[in-house]
């Protein structure tokens, strides 16, 4: 099956990796589309589109976009216009946001005694920052081992650094992604099984679903495939990759059946 990646972070969000070292690991992988789906923000997009033409993989601009309606509720979108101003501004606003819910998340760990500071965060994170950029400053001063146990002890919740998401809705994510002349899917979708709510999205203009991901189980993937037939959904693959020290997926791509990939290339580049 061909190999895609529809989904993938750098440093100008939560990243460990520039957009061209991205690109060069979906290189490696034998990836044929690629997208940067960085957070809130596609100030990277450029530098990845500029190196996927020169390496030949085709190529999307994209973006991937947090709601507050659950920690793990994201739609990404496609095919952009990155020059639309009202989506710009959209993106700048959940930026702000986000920055807002940082200063609470640092404000609540200070309190709690624990040693750090907003330039401890903030330096990590000249774009889009995130609860990420928390753990690996916890990480930084040796108050945790790796980003993930930073989450694990202090930024989920229950633990005394959660601020519950700032985002928009999932409403507002769809229909700007629209707006924007865009793609609108679904991220990780086994993530958030237990707010899934097919059509208010559809009806909103919701296109895809992200089928093929990492930690979707063969059942799950045969749900979804059931749930795209019948709302006539995308399927889509992303890995969700957030470079070799992100914590996650080792590598940049995701096999696809060879119908869906079909469909996403007349979709997204004709």
């Amino acid at each position: 099956m061909p190999k895609i990646d529809l989904h993938t972070h750098s440093t100008f969000s939560d990243g460990t990796c520039s957009p061209e070292e991205v690109v060069l690991r979906a290189l490696k992988n034998n990836v044929k589309i690629f997208a940067l789906a960085d957070h809130d923000t596609t100030d990277g997009v450029e530098k990845a589109r500029l190196c996927c033409q020169k390496q030949g993989i085709l190529f999307t601009p994209a973006v991937e976009i947090s709601t507050r309606e659950h920690d793990h509720l994201h739609f990404t979108g496609y095919r952009l216009n990155l020059q639309n101003e009202e989506f710009q501004q959209f993106l700048a606003n959940n930026r702000q946001n986000r920055q807002n819910r940082i200063r609470k998340i640092i404000h609540q760990l200070a309190q709690a005694g624990v040693d750090i500071t907003e330039e401890d965060v903030f330096s990590r994170a000249p774009n889009t920052v995130s609860r990420a950029h928390v753990a690996d400053a916890l990480k930084a001063k040796k108050i945790v081992s790796t980003r993930q146990e930073g989450f694990r002890k202090y930024l989920v919740p229950g633990c005394v650094g959660y601020v519950p998401s700032a985002g928009v809705t999932a409403l507002e994510a769809i229909r700007y992604i629209k707006k924007a002349g865009g793609i609108a899917v679904l991220a990780h979708p086994g993530m958030v099984s237990d707010v899934w709510n097919f059509p208010m999205w559809k009806e909103a203009g919701l296109d895809g679903l992200e089928v093929f991901y990492p930690a979707h189980t063969f059942s799950l993937k045969q749900d979804l495939l059931a749930l795209a037939r019948k709302y006539g959904f995308l399927c889509t693959a992303g890995s969700d990759y957030h470079g070799p020290h992100g914590g996650r997926i080792a590598s940049p791509g995701m096999e696809i059946p060879q119908n869906h990939y079909d469909r996403l290339v007349q979709v997204l580049f004709h």
